[in-house]
């Protein structure tokens, strides 16, 4: 590991170490940083993972996050810290439910409902890994996005995550075939703590990192786009299984519908050993350029 991916690793924990406030009153209150980025607007997968932060200190020992549902309701400004609001909503026998909200200046810029729950043995199934996916090791690593516009490389460069294309990316260049899918290896930088939590929520930082692509490629279009503009709208996600974040996950993603300005993306998470982690789904909305 570099100094510089040491330094992204730190950043990243830095990011999911929230401070929570000594008083309590209806809300338990947490406050995080922020991470730099090009157009100073708040990555979406930040936010996700501080929220399931958030919530999970609320809940008791033993109790794991299973699923979120959330709204990105406004961008935030990267150049500032978070508000974090936890709404204790139902402690059951195996279940616990919490709603988070993230604040700026007091307006609230992310809403998520999520659910925890204590470990139960029961039915087991999972969707099998494609076969033929070529392992990172034979993959090139992803080159910088020279001529991209800064509002679109997201979080790609300068990123705590190493990610590895199956397909060719799609940065300045779109792919020819038009076809609504795609895979993806990622894994961090460097090693994370052993904590399970944590690698939950780097999972679900890095979950919002390359979903949308699977709308872009269906329609031959590139990040680089002249004009393009791309925001997530809302981010659902189901953890199935433990995995780490600090070992590659095969991120595979589809796209089953674009309408009206919106396009829908789903994906699935794998172990290296062919495990289902997590499965994901988020709708974006997207404008095109008018052609001409």
């Amino acid at each position: 590991m570099t100094d510089a991916d040491a330094a992204e690793i730190d950043g990243l924990l830095g990011v999911l170490d929230l401070h929570s406030s000594d008083a309590r009153t209806t809300e338990d209150i947490f406050t995080g940083v922020s991470q730099p980025m090009p157009l100073g607007r708040v990555f979406g997968g930040q936010v996700l993972a501080q929220a399931i932060v958030a919530a999970e200190r609320t809940v008791e020992a033993g109790r794991a996050a299973h699923s979120m549902h959330g709204y990105f309701l406004r961008p935030g400004d990267s150049t500032r810290g978070l508000t974090f609001s936890v709404d204790r909503i139902h402690d059951g026998r195996s279940f616990s439910t919490r709603r988070t909200q993230a604040f700026q200046d007091g307006v609230p810029i992310f809403s998520m409902i999520a659910s925890f729950e204590t470990h139960a043995e029961s039915l087991d199934h999972a969707d099998v890994m494609p076969a033929g996916i070529p392992a990172p090791e034979e993959l090139s690593a992803d080159a910088e996005m020279a001529g991209v516009d800064p509002g679109n490389r997201r979080h790609f460069t300068g990123s705590p995550i190493e990610v590895r294309h199956v397909e060719a990316p799609i940065y300045a260049v779109a792919d020819a075939t038009q076809v609504a899918r795609q895979a993806v290896w990622m894994r961090t930088r460097g090693a994370l703590p052993d904590d399970p939590r944590v690698h939950r929520a780097a999972l679900a930082y890095m979950s919002d990192l390359t979903i949308q692509e699977s709308v872009l490629r269906a329609h031959g279009l590139a990040w680089g786009t002249s004009g393009l503009k791309v925001a997530s709208l809302d981010h659902a996600m189901w953890w199935h299984r433990p995995g780490r974040a600090d070992e590659w996950v095969l991120y595979v993603q589809e796209s089953p519908s674009a309408r009206g300005g919106r396009g829908l993306a789903t994906g699935k998470i794998f172990a290296r050993d062919g495990e289902l982690l997590a499965s994901v789904a988020q709708e974006i909305m997207i404008r095109v350029p008018a052609a001409g």
